[in-house]
């Protein structure tokens, strides 16, 4: 896997900090919500000799968007450690987002993890939990205005330096028209990503917004762009399941180009294998849940703020078919 040299200093030091806090934490329950809200009590355990904490994470997510379902994962883990009480509820629609918040708010919640992709939408309301005394973690989305916005800090990966890394590899492999596929109009990460490719990118670069949760009209408004756009030799998607449609549009259009992603997951490990995709791009979504709830834990019981308050990074690796070997297991589990 390789790191944009832009960014490796600052992910090597996001690494160091994973490590330092496995170190560091010592247990607990999980609860949460799915994606409408609804409630998913969990139990309690006993390891960490903190106080029990609750802590609630409201994301952008789509349905059916596996990159949460792995976010959750690593959030549970450091939960189940820390004693504390995991609460997760997502909308991709701003508002309603904002409307979440606000109930974890109601409910006196100990911390916040919040994804910043409709920032202003959940402006106000992150004043609110400040006016609270309730503290913010920012993931995933959003780092410029994790500050601005009062969060303790921002855990992910920079999108411009992901989306630049993008364009780069591109160059290498001899590309010269992208497709780049947004999957939620307004989200300002894609398009930061897709501006990051078209950026260092020396071909050309169209972007293509589609319905992301609906697959089937997804599938097709990509088949159709191949098959009007027969000198698109690569399409850009920004998110793991996304990968998959590409590929089953690219057969249904005959088209030659070569699919490449955002995000990793297990089906988008074995396309690698499979030679189905060229190359996809790891921002660990594991590690910004795990990490989130960790700073937030490490801030309650210590005064810690991880970073210096300074956004830490998760990514951008490059992730090629010779790495599936040591990816496989792990992916597997979930946690890659």
């Amino acid at each position: 896997m390789r790191t944009n040299r832009k960014a490796a200093g600052r992910t090597a030091a996001a690494l160091l900090t994973a490590c330092a806090l496995a170190l560091v934490a010592g247990c607990s329950g999980s609860g949460g919500k799915d994606s409408e809200g609804k409630a998913d009590d969990g139990g309690g355990g006993t390891a960490a000799k903190t106080p029990r904490m609750k802590i609630a994470m409201v994301t952008h997510s789509g349905e059916g968007d596996t990159f949460w379902d792995i976010v959750q994962s690593g959030a549970k883990v450091a939960a189940a450690k820390d004693n504390v009480q995991f609460l997760y509820a997502a909308n991709k629609e701003g508002k309603e987002q904002a409307q979440l918040i606000q109930s974890y708010i109601d409910q006196d919640v100990d911390g916040l993890v919040v994804s910043l992709a409709k920032p202003e939408a959940v402006k106000a309301v992150l004043a609110k939990a400040a006016a609270a005394g309730i503290p913010v973690v920012t993931i995933n989305s959003g780092a410029e205005f994790s500050e601005p916005f009062g969060a303790l800090g921002h855990i992910g990966q920079d999108e411009a330096i992901a989306g630049e890394a993008v364009g780069e590899e591109l160059n290498k492999r001899g590309k010269k028209k992208a497709l780049c596929v947004i999957h939620e109009q307004g989200n300002v990460s894609l398009e930061g990503r897709c501006a990051g490719v078209e950026k260092t990118f020396e071909g050309t670069v169209e972007n293509l917004n589609v319905e992301g949760t609906n697959m089937p009209a997804t599938t097709s408004s990509i088949e159709a762009k191949l098959q009007s756009g027969k000198d698109i030799d690569t399409v850009v998607t920004l998110g793991a399941p996304f990968a998959a449609a590409s590929v089953k549009a690219k057969e249904s259009a005959g088209s030659g180009a070569e699919i490449n992603t955002f995000d990793l997951n297990e089906d988008v490990v074995k396309q690698l294998k499979a030679k189905e995709i060229g190359f996809a791009v790891d921002q660990q979504p594991y590690l910004q849940g795990y990490l989130a709830v960790d700073e937030l834990w490490l801030h309650k019981n210590n005064g810690n703020v991880i970073g210096g308050g300074k956004p830490v990074l998760t990514g951008p690796a490059l992730v090629t078919e010779k790495d599936v070997p040591a990816l496989e297991k792990f992916t597997a589990r979930g946690t890659r």
